[in-house]
């Protein structure tokens, strides 16, 4: 988190705000409002556009910030200045908003701001003292996110009193501290009954952060609702508290309705709290607090994906009963099997392209990758041309090699059409052993490709960026192989020059440099081992394409269904200038 610090820009926000002959700013209504009638302090500057998705996210966050300030009283102003292209984008945009803003029609005044406070990236709040001009944060979207109406009045002394409140509350940790507020000191059951917070003192807790309908997080507490409940039929002093991510109620009831544990009420402001203060990284997320009312693990949810419902032994998870566990599953995998994998029951057989049934017994003693795809991902279609290509290349030197295609599509006939596109075998679209598959090698993203040797035993989780780095060569996928392609390497990079020039990095000399997995700036695919590298711009290329005469590349097919404006990038919570 950056640290919050006063900047002077002298002459308060008359002068920041005025622009030639422009001594006004305008509301939504078309008011002019002289600049030097504002009264309010702080003011914020609102770097956004309509066309940014992060923005549209957080401009509803601060409309609720502002009209709570307004109700309570407190001086507080915002001034939008747009990125948008258009007047009536803009126009569109800003009928939302209850604040002031530069009026569209001054660009060279919305680009004098741009270049005053170095906006690189939107959304972009700059909060400063209309007095005086000086700034006390240009990380107002973080400070407004994270703390809210807390952060009020935005100072540098606020937010760090507010880091040392938050300091103070983990060194001093109850149930009671994390649960509760000061008018809410209770919990939620999906029957609506309301359960004092002073019932879950002397036991464990586990908080569950939750979005309704997110696939990953719906699975994890399925798991969970079972270890939960084993827990208590043998005794366990273990309670389940809900903590919810989304965004209207309804979706809210339909998950929990689902769970036989508690919740905080759903919008309540705990929930954001809760979020910053366990530093929330990806989900699903299971912070597991002890007896004594302090954090004993801020995620065991990696244990219980891991082990599914056996990881119930393993509770509260204390270094002896994972290695316990970790024994276990040692075992577990080292009697795996292509059979154990792939047959449940009276399914044993996976599918061909006119749907007849091959059984697994005609697989075993082959290498087999497991492949996790589905036709609605776009990187999984980017991918399936190349994975082709090298199986073809694979097939011609080796029989004893095959893949099975997982679905993750959700109808039958995107799974067929994409099937289609495959050379091999899949599992049939409606099949059970699919999510035992998906859990077995934690898949949590796609594309990707599990390898199966002979005797059944996982070779690789990752064989997706051996293949990508070494094509049909990485067969069969082991460390072994691995190892001896490196080798290779290793003797063709004594004849390399020690540094070049090129074409796509005519800045500076690139150097080559023993590396590990690392993305080409040239032709875009992964590398291994080696790089031509510039350590000052974070430029890599591969020495195939390094030393290549004449570069080659691929344009990407397709583009986004909705694209940020030339010179702009949109990536994760912010888009910024190219």
């Amino acid at each position: 988190m950056a640290e919050a610090g006063p900047t002077t820009n002298g002459g308060g926000i008359g002068a920041i705000l005025a622009a030639g002959d422009r001594d006004f700013l305008v509301r939504n209504s078309g008011e002019q409002v002289k600049i030097s009638s504002i009264e309010a302090s702080p003011v914020a500057l609102y770097f956004s556009a309509s066309w940014c998705p992060p923005c549209r996210r957080f401009t509803p966050k601060l409309i609720e910030l502002y009209k709570e300030l307004a109700s309570q009283g407190k001086s507080f102003e915002v001034v939008f200045v747009s990125s948008d292209q258009d007047e009536e984008a803009f126009n569109a945009y800003f009928a939302k908003m209850p604040w002031l803003a530069v009026p569209f029609s001054d660009s060279e005044g919305r680009e004098g701001l741009d270049g005053r406070f170095k906006v690189s990236g939107i959304p972009h709040v700059v909060i400063l003292d209309a007095k005086t001009g000086e700034v006390y944060t240009e990380d107002g979207v973080e400070f407004i996110s994270e703390y809210g109406l807390e952060a009020y009045p935005f100072t540098p002394e606020r937010i760090n009193e507010l880091k040392e409140q938050e300091k103070a509350a983990k060194d001093n940790q109850t149930i009671q501290s994390v649960l509760g507020t000061s008018t809410r000191d209770y919990l939620i059951s999906n029957k609506g009954d309301k359960v004092p917070i002073s019932e879950l003192e002397g036991k464990y807790v586990g908080l569950c952060f939750v979005v309704g309908g997110y696939g990953p997080v719906d699975e994890f507490t399925a798991v969970l609702a079972k270890i939960y409940e084993k827990l208590k039929e043998v005794g366990e002093k273990f309670e389940v508290v809900a903590v919810s991510l989304d965004s209207d109620e309804s979706s809210f009831n339909e998950s929990f309705a689902k769970m036989p544990w508690l919740a905080i009420p759903q919008g309540d402001k705990m929930c954001e709290k809760l979020v910053r203060y366990f530093e929330l990284r990806s989900l699903p997320t299971l912070v597991l607090i002890g007896t004594d009312g302090k954090t004993l693990n801020n995620n065991v949810a990696d244990i219980i994906e891991e082990h599914g419902f056996e990881a119930w032994e393993g509770f509260p998870y204390s270094a002896e009963k994972l290695e316990t566990l970790a024994e276990k599953a040692k075992a577990k995998a080292a009697s795996q099997t292509l059979e154990s994998l792939l047959i449940s029951g009276e399914f044993d057989f996976v599918i061909g392209k006119d749907g007849a049934k091959v059984p697994v017994s005609e697989l075993v003693g082959k290498t087999v990758l497991l492949y996790f795809s589905a036709k609605w991902c776009g990187p999984c279609r980017a991918f399936l041309p190349t994975l082709v290509k090298e199986y073809n290349k694979i097939k011609e030197k080796h029989s004893d090699f095959e893949i099975v295609f997982i679905s993750s599509d959700r109808d039958q006939s995107s799974f067929d059409e994409f099937f289609s596109e495959m050379p091999w075998l899949a599992l049939p679209l409606e099949d059970e052993r699919k999510a035992f598959l998906k859990k077995t090698f934690r898949i949590r993203g796609i594309p990707s490709l599990v390898a199966i040797g002979p005797t059944g035993q996982t070779v690789s989780r990752d064989a997706k960026a051996q293949l990508m780095i070494h094509g049909a060569d990485a067969f069969p996928f082991t460390e072994e192989r691995l190892e001896e392609l490196q080798k290779e390497l290793d003797e063709m990079a004594k004849g390399w020059p020690e540094k070049l020039k090129h074409e796509l990095h005519e800045e500076h000399e690139l150097v080559l440099l023993r590396r590990g997995t690392y993305g080409c700036d040239g032709c875009e695919e992964m590398g291994s081992t080696w790089s031509y590298r510039c350590d000052n711009c974070d430029f890599d290329l591969h020495p195939k394409c390094a030393l290549a005469e004449k570069k080659k590349g691929e344009e990407e097919d397709g583009k986004a269904a909705e694209e940020a404006p030339a010179g702009y990038v949109c990536e994760g919570d912010v888009c910024r200038k190219a």
